[in-house]
């Protein structure tokens, strides 16, 4: 079995000490999965192969997936964005949110991936590690770089949408930026590399244009302080293209709308994204926030003059990102359907989620 790995960050000998601590009782692992289910990481990148062959979009999908099921404020990254909502006497789950529904799709590819794995390991890997694998698979079929990735999640057991309030806006300024990722303990790098995501993938005219809610991120009709209504910051031609595919006219609106977030190489994983960002052609305020930040300009302009740079960094981070407030041990579940909390009849298996093992830092360059 590959040897236990956990990943710390740099730190004094106190909290290094109480680090490592922590880390006996419950820590992630690359190979995780060797002994228990040896074929659990082909099983999950066969999946997501087949599934991008019959839709690219499924890649942008899967990482915003482990984007959102990171960094919710007490959760952490536990699968709990997979719950369904169970009305009427539930509480609204995370992936029916206002922030996640409709952005958040693809449920069922997780679900065929977790289908094959029971078939192959029942109750072994849970769904928490599924998106792990489906995050790193999907950058790798998009043009990324592959990365080991840590495992043994469980999975957690509740779902609120008020775990959604902590997920940045798209029309964070840089130091609400900077404040959200620093509350997860990620750094201003780590959140200008982490937004390169969005080189591939799409949005919805309300997240940028302001429709139907125009009190917020409006960047194209009611920007404020602005004579004709667009964000300065944007390029004109942009705005008026951008105009074309999200008119103010509500009666002319569809919510399907999905223009992408990168518009020189929207389905291909590489640094354009930063270029855009150089040239004025960030679609969200969070993206033009970028440029207004001399460290994360500075970033911007090193990841644009080198891809293999930000693509590198980019796997650090994710593997940082994705260990964010995980649990570990015996706490939490491995859930039998991603979608569905365990019966509580199924003993060993459901645990009281007494807290989590916390963030134990990057991986070593």
């Amino acid at each position: 079995m590959t040897p236990r790995r956990c990943f710390l960050r740099s730190a004094t000998l106190l909290s290094l000490l109480a680090a490592l601590l922590s880390a006996t009782a419950a820590c992630l692992e690359v190979g995780f999965y060797d002994t228990r289910c040896p074929s659990a990481e082909t099983i999950v990148q066969q999946t997501i192969a087949t599934a991008f062959r019959n839709d690219s979009g499924v890649a942008a999908a899967l990482l915003r997936l482990i984007s959102d099921a990171s960094t919710s404020l007490l959760q952490g990254c536990d699968g709990s964005v997979l719950i369904n909502s169970v009305p009427p006497n539930s509480s609204t789950a995370e992936k029916d949110a206002i922030p996640n529904n409709p952005s958040l799709h693809f449920f069922d590819v997780v679900d065929r991936a977790k289908a094959a794995l029971e078939a192959q390991c029942p109750g072994v890997v849970s769904c928490a590690d599924i998106l792990a694998f489906a995050a790193r698979d999907s950058v790798v079929l998009t043009g990324g770089l592959g990365y080991q990735v840590p495992a043994g999640r469980r999975d957690g057991r509740v779902s609120n949408e008020s775990e959604t309030n902590q997920l940045p806006p798209p029309f964070f300024n840089s130091t609400q930026l900077a404040e959200n990722f620093a509350s997860k303990n990620l750094t201003l790098e780590d959140m200008v590399v982490l937004s390169g995501a969005h080189t591939i993938g799409v949005s919805h005219c309300s997240s940028f244009a302001g429709i139907p809610n125009k009190d917020f991120g409006d960047r194209l009709y009611t920007f404020n302080g602005s004579a004709d209504g667009v964000d300065p910051s944007l390029s004109k031609a942009y705005a008026l293209l951008l105009k074309s595919v999200c008119p103010s006219n509500s009666s002319r609106f569809f919510p399907t709308t999905t223009p992408f977030m990168d518009i020189i190489t929207p389905t291909k994983f590489d640094n354009k994204y930063y270029v855009g960002l150089q040239n004025n052609l960030g679609l969200f305020i969070s993206d033009a926030a970028l440029m207004t930040n001399a460290t994360m300009k500075s970033l911007v302009d090193s990841f644009a003059r080198s891809e293999s740079t930000w693509k590198r960094k980019f796997a650090k981070s994710m593997i940082k990102m994705g260990q964010i407030e995980v649990l570990t041990g015996t706490q939490g579940e491995i859930r039998r359907n991603c979608r569905v909390v365990n019966p509580a009849t199924t003993g060993s298996q459901v645990v009281t989620e007494s807290g989590s093992s916390g963030f134990h830092g990057a991986a070593a360059s």
